[in-house]
């Protein structure tokens, strides 16, 4: 079964497996842990918090968020891949962890596809191509131009070697047959202040971190990401819509859990997270941090993350993407 991305969708709770319902309805007997395997602040982290604090209300437990950043993420997700198979542990994984830096890291200490069970999708955030005012680009036509005129003197930032700032640019850098510099950083706040102080020169980076910039002047919106336009920025048209459908991206968060958890647990975490994403308070908090809620069946979830590696991995090998 393929899983399609349709923005604010949130699927209708499916019917569980006839083994999964002859067995007692599984109930945490502690408080839960969440890792978010990046720093506290981003997009992922808000969409992590909202989801925990509608889960742990329905579980009866609460769902303590930890921030463990590090190595791309991989250093939260080894810690869930090797957490107690027992349902009380979960990871908000996201496209750069589980479906880009298994093509990138010779060692990344575990398996996503192996070490982690799905539980269900969680959020997607489309992303913007934005340039510094200073930069003699009105327009998408006219940023490739100029990229072509001057062959690897542009650059761009992204939050660090294989995340979905950096794959997603490097997927509308060949779609559009340029080359650019890439300037990794750690993390998108970094990148962000090089971009605005003209440092570098162009950020493929999420819709919500770049709202304000946009709308004073600091920054100018070239193209957005997603399969249609977003309603933050309801003016500034696709890449489809300027002859690159090819190099539609759109980033992802999703709830995983340690592999081996018993197929009840995982299928009363999925349960509850559907309904915490359906929850109205769910919607108009993640609709407030520029991301949109999604959800999931764990077995929608499973097709989804084999399609995403497989576009990602073809970036990645393409890009000649490396861990330096």
């Amino acid at each position: 079964m393929s899983f399609s991305i349709r923005r604010r969708s949130v699927l209708a709770a499916a019917v569980l497996p006839l083994a999964a319902q002859a067995q007692p309805q599984w109930q945490p007997t502690r408080p839960l842990r969440m890792i978010v395997p990046f720093v506290a602040g981003g997009s992922t982290d808000v969409a992590a918090r909202i989801a925990a604090d509608q889960m742990g209300e329905r579980l009866g437990q609460p769902i303590i968020v930890e921030n463990r950043g590090g190595s791309g993420g991989n250093i939260g997700g080894e810690i869930v891949a090797r957490a107690p198979a027992d349902g009380h542990t979960l990871l908000m994984g996201v496209t750069g962890l589980l479906a880009t830096n298994p093509h990138i890291y010779r060692n990344m200490g575990f398996s996503p596809s192996r070490d982690l069970a799905p539980v269900g999708m969680c959020y997607t955030s489309d992303m913007v191509i934005v340039v510094p005012p200073s930069l003699p680009a009105r327009n998408l036509a006219e940023f490739i131009a100029l990229a072509k005129a001057r062959p690897g003197a542009l650059s761009f930032g992204s939050s660090g070697h294989g995340a979905s700032t950096h794959t997603a640019a490097e997927l509308f850098r060949l779609a559009a047959g340029i080359e650019l510099l890439h300037v990794p950083y750690r993390g998108s706040g970094a990148a962000m202040n090089d971009l605005l102080a003209g440092t570098i020169q162009m950020m493929l980076v999420q819709i919500a971190a770049t709202v304000g910039a946009v709308q004073d002047g600091r920054l100018r919106a070239l193209a957005v990401t997603g399969p249609q336009r977003h309603p933050l920025m309801p003016q500034v048209p696709t890449l489809a819509e300027q002859g690159l459908p090819q190099a539609t991206a759109t980033s992802w968060g999703a709830v995983m859990t340690t592999a081996g958890t018993p197929t009840h647990a995982i299928a009363r975490l999925s349960e509850t997270l559907r309904e915490a994403l359906a929850a109205p308070l769910s919607v108009q908090r993640m609709a407030s941090a520029g991301v949109d809620p999604q959800s999931s069946t764990p077995e929608e979830l499973a097709a989804f993350l084999v399609s995403e590696s497989e576009k990602w991995g073809r970036v990645v090998r393409e890009a000649h993407i490396v861990v330096e």
